[in-house]
């Protein structure tokens, strides 16, 4: 008998335990996103639309971590989420790893998406300073995760994505004043989460990160504080779409 995409994860909850302790909603970030027509990225960061975004800085988790800055604008559209991150450095850590491989092992931006709060699935996307990605639908039980790849990646929809050093080449170990990522992600892509598009006035849960690992050291920073692991949904930030 064929069952729905709610059915199948109602089924997934009932065998799943209590989910860990969640921030009060009053100590974690919300953040309002406003609406954009749709433009095309190109690494820059340039286009106008961006004025109509403020910048949110992320925080660094490791007091004694390498003293960059992070920071990121999010916009809406009729067909799909617009990102820009960006965030000081000075050597470009990344070898290189094919899209789809562990790139958080690397310097590497991250943005989660958890769309309805009825179901513990929500989406992952990274991007390296070499426009690597790795685009995963999670789904997340009591801690037992497992990163689902987009079938047929080949194909649309995909996410459109453009990365650019600042104050230096973008290649491996490249020494930089920066680097910065401007994406966008099609509602297509969430299919099937729930509560997507999001209309006017809905609300997603959402966090964003940094990994860096200059000279061997890791720091990390994240928008909405999370313990030990990117993956404490529970604690993620409150996105809320405005109208056009």
């Amino acid at each position: 008998m064929k069952k729905t995409w709610p059915a199948v994860l109602a089924l997934l909850g009932a065998c799943a335990s209590a989910p860990p302790p969640t921030a009060p909603p009053s100590s974690r970030p919300s953040l309002t996103v406003k609406a954009t027509a749709d433009f095309e990225v190109d690494g820059s960061g340039s286009n106008a639309a961006w004025g109509r975004s403020e910048w949110t800085p992320l925080r660094r988790r490791q007091a004694d971590g390498h003293p960059y800055d992070t920071r990121f604008k999010i916009l809406h559209s009729p067909t799909g989420l617009y990102l820009l991150m960006e965030g000081t450095d000075r050597k470009l850590t990344t070898t290189g790893k094919p899209d789809f491989h562990d790139l958080w092992t690397e310097d590497v931006f991250e943005a989660f998406f958890w769309t309805d709060e009825r179901w513990p699935v929500y989406f992952e996307y990274e991007i390296s300073p070499l426009e690597r990605e790795l685009p995963i639908l999670v789904p997340n039980f009591e801690g037992r995760i497992r990163g689902w790849r987009p079938w047929y990646w080949e194909k649309e929809p995909k996410v459109r994505k453009a990365v650019a050093a600042i104050g230096g080449p973008k290649a491996a170990g490249a020494a930089v004043e920066g680097w910065r990522a401007e994406f966008f992600i099609p509602y297509a892509l969430l299919v099937p989460l729930q509560n997507v598009p999001p209309k006017p006035g809905s609300t997603w849960r959402a966090n964003f990160y940094r990994m860096d690992y200059d000279d061997g050291k890791r720091t990390q920073w994240d928008w909405s504080p999370v313990g030990p692991s990117f993956h404490e949904f529970q604690n993620f930030g409150t996105l809320r779409f405005e109208a056009p």
